[in-house]
């Protein structure tokens, strides 16, 4: 069993830090900071540090990031739960390992497979690298209920959008021909570098987490044709 007591470092609200209100969104790519900022001026939202990242907040909302990477994006998360956090929309981008899932689409995720290093440490180390009885990696979750909220706000929205799997990487540039091959046949719909390790310290700390992926590239051509043209998805969340 995970003692979550036995840590020497422990997320915690320092003096003078900000109590956020339960719901927000994690945008971890660089290029959608501006889109932060200039939202949250324009909601006069007022803003705090994140280690390298941005915080805003208000009484209803609290915008942050960015966060690249399952390590930095979940020690964003620690500090978020810990100043009051308990329903985290994520907002980031990933390639598209099937053909009907383009660059620019939206993809909500269900699950995730896990290639990073970070999730690991939030379950349970007494069974042997995460295995279920039948030597399968336990499943790691959005959460179901956060999950549809956010596609029925979507719909609402005019945002058409795919659900499925996805695969979580530390390693952008290993990303195998033959992994992409094995992985899409496997029906696993994008990949990206944070989501699993996030649902993984969510279900840890007892906190709903759902997410919003916009397609940047279309993995299964194999080509470099990146349409990074985010969208803003910030004011359709906000009604959460």
């Amino acid at each position: 069993m995970m003692n979550k007591h036995d840590c020497v470092i422990n997320p915690e609200r320092g003096r003078g830090e900000p109590v956020l209100p339960e719901i927000g969104i994690l945008a971890v790519n660089p290029t959608e900071a501006p889109v932060l900022a200039a939202y949250a001026k324009t909601a006069e939202m007022q803003r705090s540090f994140l280690f390298h990242s941005n915080l805003y907040y208000s009484e209803k909302l609290f915008l942050a990031g960015p966060a690249v990477g399952a390590p930095v994006a979940v020690m964003c998360l620690e500090k978020l739960i810990a100043l009051g956090a308990k329903k985290i929309i994520l907002y980031g981008w990933c390639g598209s390992l099937q053909k009907k899932l383009r660059a620019m689409d939206v993809l909500l995720p269900t699950e995730a497979l896990s290639e990073e290093g970070t999730s690991r440490h939030y379950q349970d180390q007494s069974k042997d690298q995460n295995q279920d009885q039948n030597g399968q990696q336990e499943k790691i979750l959005t959460s179901p209920t956060l999950h549809t909220r956010l596609g029925n706000i979507l719909t609402a929205a005019d945002f058409s959008y795919q659900t499925g799997k996805i695969w979580t990487t530390d390693a952008p540039y290993r990303e195998t021909r033959t992994k992409i091959t094995d992985y899409a046949g496997q029906g696993i719909y994008g990949v990206d570098m944070e989501f699993s390790a996030l649902c993984s310290v969510a279900a840890f700390r007892g906190v709903e987490l759902a997410a919003a992926m916009l397609v940047s590239d279309e993995v299964w051509q194999q080509l470099g044709s990146r349409n990074f043209l985010g969208k803003n998805l910030s004011g359709s969340l906000e009604s959460c």
